[in-house]
């Protein structure tokens, strides 16, 4: 099964509800492919939340710290708002979805990164997926939150962009497709149309690839090396163009031979 995979970031989710701008995009990657998964963060609207019940927000290297007070943020809005957002969309749109999280199916488990980033996890696939491709296969479009349940059930805030690539391996996609409020990503003080692993490798040593673009550019690198190729990121849903060659907009993560031709 040929399969697409849609990341949003919080910051992207009002533009994708907005109008038809993306059902036009799922639409369009249904034409080409069997199946269309969607993974949503929420960090943008977390955040605020967060901010009005008084919370301390704190990122470290791109990821959020989770105590107890922001693991309960994290679950209700972006596991309950956000997904149910989402989902209702789609559905006034007439395409069949479901709403789903990291936790559901016990597919995946999270396990704690630092102690330091609190209820932090990487997530890691513990079970088949069988009933996801049977979701696909009837034609749902599946939009998952990436909240993850720890080893002893406890909730765990994963990065979207994490668990993105962790499901995006599991199931064998074809492309995943980042979507947020950047245009691609800048080095070299300019958005780079094509990007290597090795330039990837030294912009994050240099200190120019920095914040929530490390856990996405490290995805990216694994992403390669476990054979998905067809990575993009960028924040234009209306122009998107879903072939490389044609690429007009975004960056495209690429391998040293594809970067050499």
């Amino acid at each position: 099964m040929k399969i697409a995979l849609i990341k949003l970031s919080g910051k992207t989710i009002e533009q994708f509800t907005t109008g038809n701008t993306g059902v036009n995009l799922i639409n369009k990657l249904q034409l080409e492919y069997d199946g269309v998964v969607v993974v949503h963060g929420g960090g943008k609207i977390i955040s605020e939340w967060s901010e009005k019940l008084g919370h301390v927000v704190n990122f470290h290297e791109g990821q959020r710290v989770t105590c107890e007070n922001t693991i309960e943020v994290v679950s209700s809005v972006q596991g309950g708002l956000i997904n149910s957002k989402i989902t209702s969309y789609l559905f006034s749109h007439k395409i069949r979805t479901v709403g789903l999280n990291g936790v559901d199916g016990g597919s995946f488990i999270a396990d704690q990164i630092d102690r330091k980033l609190g209820f932090v996890g990487k997530p890691k696939q513990t079970s088949q997926v069988d009933w996801i491709f049977d979701l696909l296969a009837k034609g749902f479009v599946p939009v998952f939150s990436s909240i993850c349940a720890g080893a002893s059930g406890q909730i765990m805030n994963v990065n979207a962009d994490i668990f993105a690539a962790e499901l995006a391996k599991a199931l064998s996609a074809e492309a995943l497709l980042f979507f947020s409020d950047v245009g691609g990503v800048m080095l070299n003080e300019k958005y780079q149309s094509f990007l290597s692993s090795e330039e990837i490798v030294s912009g994050l040593q240099s200190g120019e690839i920095n914040g929530g673009m490390i856990p996405k550019m490290n995805s990216c690198m694994e992403l390669l090396s476990n054979g998905i190729k067809n990575i993009w990121i960028g924040n234009s849903f209306d122009e998107f163009i879903s072939s490389s060659e044609n690429k007009q907009r975004g960056t495209w993560i690429v391998d040293s031979k594809r970067i050499a031709v």
